[in-house]
């Protein structure tokens, strides 16, 4: 079911809201696999179709090299040919040439990072079992569930690996992507990221990057960097995100709309913390449309970056969110948007507010 069939009012038959509260979803590790692909939201997209300001050259420029870079990506797999290396079965694959064995885009929020990174996943010449798509979060939550040397392994026989928000948070976080990458590289696979940071400056302003200067420098010469310069489109030209609703607005658009959830924010901010970020994907199965009322400030830096991730995979999947209480740019204290996790924040900031106003159209029907 399509986002837009799902989120339909239904104003003359009252539908029993959802709850996101209720749910404690279940995700084995082979799926967390599968679903390394482009976002629902990203579907369609492709090199045609983003359209670069011609006020910033950087943009056209970024979508010569990428395409040149898809071009230059042959459709083996960097093991056997033809065969889904999926648990690492196969020959070995051949070592990778020296140099930069990737690409990675840096840029500010809102420039079209995702779309080139999911046209880039689109174009290369590899059947769909041999590229993987993921944030960073994913790709560590893969680590997780299925351990490093096993990770290693079902990535190993892929063409292409792209990791959408590429940031460090900590050290171990630092250590374990090096190591992984470079792994990787060495079996063959091209690499692509977008991120708010060059590689070269990762983990600064959140933890002694200094200290970990070695991995930092060698995440960094994985990756040919390509800067995009440009505003958020998100709000190029558009209207300003709608003012909270009233609960009872609220209420009633959960009410009159199919597949919508409804949930007290407090108790969703709970609840989040007893579910793994790698299963707040799973959280919004079939969720149509999400409506919360009190929202708040976030009491915390935990509760806040668990909410990163669930802004993240709404704004994936083109979920409208409804809300009563606080303006959504009022979520994260001065303090957190002034700290390290500060691109976070302002990222969700901005996707809830795009949310909030595909959320518009269903208040205007009650």
């Amino acid at each position: 079911m399509s986002s837009s069939a799902a989120s339909r009012p239904g104003p003359i038959t009252d539908v029993a809201p959802l709850s996101l509260c209720a749910r404690e979803p279940h995700v084995p590790a082979d799926r967390l696999v599968a679903e390394m692909v482009p976002p629902p939201r990203f579907d369609a997209v492709r090199f045609g179709t983003y359209i670069p300001d011609p006020n910033q050259p950087s943009q056209t420029e970024a979508v010569r090299v990428l395409e040149g870079f898809a071009a230059g990506l042959d459709g083996s797999p960097a093991g056997e040919p033809g065969r889904r290396r999926l648990f690492g079965f196969g020959k070995a694959p051949k070592k990778a040439p020296s140099g930069p064995r990737g690409v990675y885009l840096d840029g500010g929020y809102g420039v079209g990072k995702t779309h080139l990174l999911a046209s880039l996943w689109h174009a290369t010449p590899a059947e769909p079992a041999l590229k993987a798509f993921g944030t960073f979060v994913e790709l560590t939550n893969l680590v997780g569930a299925l351990g490093f040397q096993q990770t290693v392994k079902t990535l190993s026989g892929h063409r292409l690996l792209c990791i959408d928000e590429f940031e460090l948070d900590d050290p171990g976080d630092t250590v374990l992507v090096s190591t992984l990458l470079g792994k990787l590289v060495e079996a063959g696979v091209a690499l692509a990221a977008t991120s708010n940071t060059l590689p070269g400056k990762l983990g600064e302003g959140r933890f002694a990057a200094a200290d970990f200067l070695r991995e930092i420098q060698g995440l960094s010469a994985h990756f040919r960097a390509l800067r995009i310069d440009g505003e958020d489109y998100r709000h190029r030209g558009l209207p300003e995100a709608p003012p909270p609703y009233s609960d009872d607005v609220v209420t009633r658009v959960a009410h009159a709309t199919e597949g919508a959830s409804l949930d007290a924010f407090p108790d969703l901010l709970d609840h989040l913390a007893r579910v793994h970020p790698s299963r707040y994907g799973a959280l919004t199965d079939g969720v149509g449309a999400v409506c919360l009322t009190g929202v708040r400030p976030v009491p915390d830096q935990s509760t806040a970056l668990r909410l990163v991730v669930l802004a993240d995979r709404l704004y994936d999947r083109e979920v409208p969110v409804l809300a009563s209480g606080m303006p959504f740019d009022q979520l994260f204290s001065e303090e957190m948007l002034k700290g390290g996790y500060r691109k976070k924040y302002f990222r969700a900031i901005s996707r809830l507010t795009a949310l909030a106003r595909d959320a518009k159209r269903l208040a205007d029907t009650v």
